[in-house]
């Protein structure tokens, strides 16, 4: 888990402990500190902070994808620009969950990208939703002859 404020971590912590298939194998506040331990431990997921100081999260995972290829990442962030979770998901993220839904999302997330899906926030789906349709929208109208 890596977030720069300890009081997150450990209500997150808590909040995981409850479930038996969870353990912590390590706690970071900043983007160095979590390519390191990404790299010494190969975590099976990595719930990982945007705004870290030092190195921001998107800095940060695109290394750990480097040193950790194999883990999970799910970004859990205040930031809820749609523009900052697609940039995230590019750089390597598996999913993306807003503190503030984080509540209702956070347990589906880890399911989903443990599974190897992909996860956004309820509250971002809308966009990501309607960024699916326009892209796909010139192919099927090409595709049904449409156009």
């Amino acid at each position: 888990m890596v977030d720069d404020y300890a009081a997150w971590r450990q209500f997150l912590l808590c909040k995981l402990r409850v479930h038996d298939v969870f353990e912590s194998v390590a706690e970071c506040g900043d983007g160095p500190e979590a390519i390191q331990k990404a790299k010494e431990l190969q975590p099976d997921l990595i719930l990982l902070d945007l705004g870290l100081p030092t190195l921001s999260g998107i800095e940060a995972v695109r290394h750990i994808r480097e040193v950790s290829p194999e883990s999970k990442i799910l970004f859990v962030s205040q930031n809820r620009c749609p523009e900052i979770a697609e940039e995230a998901l590019r750089m390597g993220a598996d999913g993306y969950v807003v503190k503030l839904d984080a509540a209702r999302d956070l347990l589906p997330a880890i399911k989903a990208v443990l599974e190897g899906k992909r996860f956004i926030s309820a509250s971002l789906a809308g966009h990501f939703l309607m960024a699916a349709i326009l892209t796909a929208t010139p192919y099927l109208l090409q595709e049904f002859g449409l156009v």
